[in-house]
């Protein structure tokens, strides 16, 4: 899997993307990460990548231009199954369901980060972006949640993440994903005894019983409690 990511702080997604999960994965050629910056595809001697909107309004927004022309540098050398995505907080959710398909779907993922205002509405049009719920359409606003965010590389950082972890071998066995355990966030390591300022904390006996059936009864009987 291919991930290009279109930002004008392509240094901003360093120090996580060298990191642990994501860092090893690349080193075993599993997944390839890429940041181009816009600014690299203007023609002015400012390498301007933002103005004004028209109609007025605070803030500035994202030329169209400069984002188009970094897209195509990139679908020249992405396979014939590549997915664009712009970020956008009125988006269609971004799910693990989306994640998984999408690990099995596509080749390459171009996930545009947007800043300031936005980008400008003609970049979704050109790219002609599918707001419908075709999960696999070859272009698509996507959000990761509904809140705001300063810009789209978080979110893109979010994806590369969530995608690249459903790709085998990434995390180096197919029963690691936490999505596929009934309860992530009831687990317990050694000591089996805490103590903390005067109080002990001890490990649920079932999961020292060693009796597999029941704990993973336990945990799904855990885990429903929590979904009513």
């Amino acid at each position: 899997m291919n991930f290009h990511v279109v930002t004008i702080f392509p240094a901003s997604l360093d120090s996580y993307l060298n990191e642990s999960i994501v860092a090893r994965a690349q080193k075993n050629n599993l997944i390839k990460i890429q940041a181009l910056n816009p600014r690299d595809f203007t023609t002015d001697k400012h390498h301007r990548v933002d103005d004004k909107p028209y109609g007025g309004g605070p803030g500035m927004a994202m030329l169209a231009e400069p984002i188009l022309q970094t897209v195509e540098k990139i679908k020249k050398t992405a396979g014939p199954k590549t997915k664009t995505i712009i970020f956008a907080p009125g988006g269609k959710q971004f799910t693990n369901a989306l994640a998984r398909q999408w690990s099995k779907k596509y080749s390459d993922l171009i996930l545009i980060a947007g800043r300031y205002e936005g980008i400008d509405g003609r970049v979704k049009k050109i790219l002609k972006a599918d707001l419908s719920t075709k999960a696999l359409a070859s272009v698509e606003e996507i959000s990761i949640g509904p809140y705001v965010l300063s810009g789209g590389e978080l979110p893109a950082l979010v994806v590369i993440d969530a995608v690249a972890r459903q790709i085998p071998g990434v995390l180096g066995n197919a029963d690691s994903p936490e999505e596929n355990r009934a309860s992530a966030d009831d687990i317990y390591t050694r000591p089996e005894t805490l103590e903390w300022q005067g109080k002990k904390y001890r490990v649920p006996k079932i999961l020292l019983s060693g009796h597999h059936k029941n704990i993973e009864a336990w945990r799904e009987s855990k885990n429903k409690k929590k979904l009513k």
